[in-house]
């Protein structure tokens, strides 16, 4: 972590937590004194890494696209840290990558079911606990992506489901503004991973990043200021924003 943001006294609820970007977040916000509700379908996962970060961390079973799933591991989590979720990252998804032509309705619904239906079932449990306790200074984190606003052939259902993403988020925040929860989406750009390293170890995978204005990928680390920031006490005015992580890739 390259960034220091002092989360003491939050407890965050981070869905897609087995692995990725959502493991990442869950270290991150843990190192910066926070309590974490670890939330995925793969349980043996979140388990481990639950043991990985210590007492601040706590395993959820949650399947994000079924809503009594997600008001089920929201009761779970409140009961392990005996407290409301003031933070929430929705950030489970799947890449629902292939040619649309070619895609079956079921993997369409799917991608659109989890990826965006699941963001705003996260989102909207957490901001109706918050509000339902009284806390004042929620943040809701919305993972969105570059695809959701730049056309992404092979990507047309995730594009989609992004492009919702970041719209839930401008409304939920308008929608929530006057109870004092913050809600902001981060869309990152191309960050190697398990899912597209093959990628961009191909011909066409290396030409794709030789057209990036700086000729790379960008790390995950890039991520972690813009997040802890958004989580934290000094994101008080900051609502309904995307913030545009990419280096520089849609410019």
């Amino acid at each position: 972590m390259s960034v220091s943001v002092d989360l003491s006294g939050r407890t965050a609820l981070i869905t897609g937590a087995s692995s990725g970007l959502g493991a990442r977040f869950a270290r991150l916000l843990a190192q910066s004194g926070a309590r974490v509700a670890l939330g995925a379908r793969r349980v043996d996962r979140l388990e481990a890494l639950s043991e990985e970060i210590g007492a601040a961390a706590r395993a959820v079973a949650m399947d994000v696209a079924k809503e009594a799933d997600v008001i089920a591991g929201y009761d779970a989590a409140q009961a392990a840290f005996g407290a409301t979720m003031d933070t929430v990252i929705a950030n489970a998804g799947i890449d629902g990558a292939g040619l649309i032509g070619d895609m079956p309705e079921a993997e369409i619904e799917r991608t659109l079911s989890i990826n965006l239906i699941g963001a705003i079932l996260t989102a909207r449990e957490g901001a109706k606990r918050m509000m339902a306790n009284g806390v004042r200074k929620g943040r809701i984190v919305m993972v969105a992506s570059i695809t959701g606003f730049q056309a992404s052939p092979g990507l047309v259902a995730y594009s989609a489901s992004k492009a919702g993403v970041i719209q839930a988020t401008r409304s939920m925040a308008r929608e929530w503004a006057r109870a004092g929860i913050c809600v902001n989406a981060i869309s990152p750009g191309y960050i190697r991973t398990d899912i597209n390293a093959d990628w961009f170890e191909t011909e066409p995978g290396k030409k794709q990043i030789g057209r990036f204005p700086r000729k790379r990928l960008m790390g995950e680390e890039g991520l972690d200021g813009p997040v802890l920031l958004l989580c934290s006490d000094a994101a008080e005015f900051i609502t309904g924003a995307n913030f545009v992580l990419d280096d520089g890739q849609t410019l």
